[in-house]
């Protein structure tokens, strides 16, 4: 394993390292006006959501890592401390990326980069209309984390209205993660697209309690086809199933596999790990549990 102190490599190493293996990362597309009402847009993906109550919202438009400048996002909110978040979805990326390059202070980036402009209800800066949700801010706090380049400065920003275009919410008015298509930033110049080939479900374990890994038996631990992850989504159960639905799921859908595997047990649990694995994917929690415990049944 490659082991780095990071005062011991110039900070672009650190940077590409860094961006590299925390991701993806959603995007701040953040609208901003500087004193005489000029525009600004600019994306940063040091950047997420950190209170509900109340709304808080954080990014961080760090000093450039070669001259040690510091953004013009950064000089706007110093003097109008309001900001709108646009959040940004795949129809929108490269009009987002266009809005990144580094034009000279005082250029309209919504003209450069095409996007529509729409007045805010609590804040001067515009809100971007092609932006599936438009978050208004009020900028409480600046927090500055170094006076180098690449050091960061927090953006601390109050919620002070929201808003979400209808084509993106489900039937129950929640926002769809499918129908908002969003993007995130990776390392380098890569992206990442969470729509359904790239997202996945985990059932999140707010009022259950999993059995736990130290619990899951002895023969399971020790399998040859399963993995430290897999045994994960085993121990989420919350209790085992009983020897009865054991018994009957092993008479009704893997009775041909006991059947021709009969003399050859090492085999036999082989293959009623894999199948195990198969239905763990399938996120069939309870009848992989049914599979795997039919071997000693």
């Amino acid at each position: 394993m490659l082991s780095i102190d990071p005062k011991s490599i110039p900070t672009p190493q650190l940077h590409a390292y860094l961006l590299g293996a925390i991701g993806p990362r959603p995007i701040a597309f953040a609208s901003t006006v500087d004193e005489n009402g000029n525009p600004n847009l600019a994306p940063f993906s040091f950047f997420n959501v950190f209170s509900a109550n109340p709304p808080v919202l954080i990014f961080s438009p760090a000093r450039a890592g070669r001259t040690n400048t510091t953004k013009d996002t950064y000089n706007n909110v110093k003097k109008v401390p309001e900001v709108v978040i646009n959040v940004v979805n795949y129809d929108m990326v490269h009009q987002m990326s266009l809005a990144s390059s580094p034009y000279p202070a005082g250029t309209d980036e919504f003209i450069k980069s095409g996007f529509t402009k729409i007045a805010s209800d609590t804040v001067k800066p515009f809100r971007v209309a092609e932006s599936p949700v438009q978050f208004e801010c009020k900028v409480t706090q600046v927090i500055e984390l170094g006076a180098e380049g690449g050091a960061g400065n927090l953006i601390i920003c109050e919620v002070t209205k929201l808003h979400i275009q209808e084509a993106v919410l489900d039937a129950n008015g929640k926002i769809d993660q499918h129908k908002i298509d969003l993007v995130a930033r990776m390392g380098g110049n890569w992206y990442c697209r969470a729509n359904k080939n790239s997202m996945f479900e985990i059932e999140k374990p707010i009022t259950t309690c999993g059995i736990g890994y130290d619990q899951l038996p002895a023969d399971i631990i020790a399998s040859k086809v399963l993995t430290k992850n897999d045994l994960g989504h085993l121990a989420g159960i919350e209790v085992l199933p009983n020897e009865t639905d054991v018994n009957e799921y092993k008479l009704l859908e893997l009775s041909e596999i006991f059947v021709s595997l009969e003399n050859n047990q090492n085999e036999l649990e082989i293959q009623l790990h894999k199948r195990a694995k198969e239905l763990l994917n399938q996120n069939k929690l309870a009848e992989a549990w049914l599979t795997l415990l039919a071997f000693n049944n």
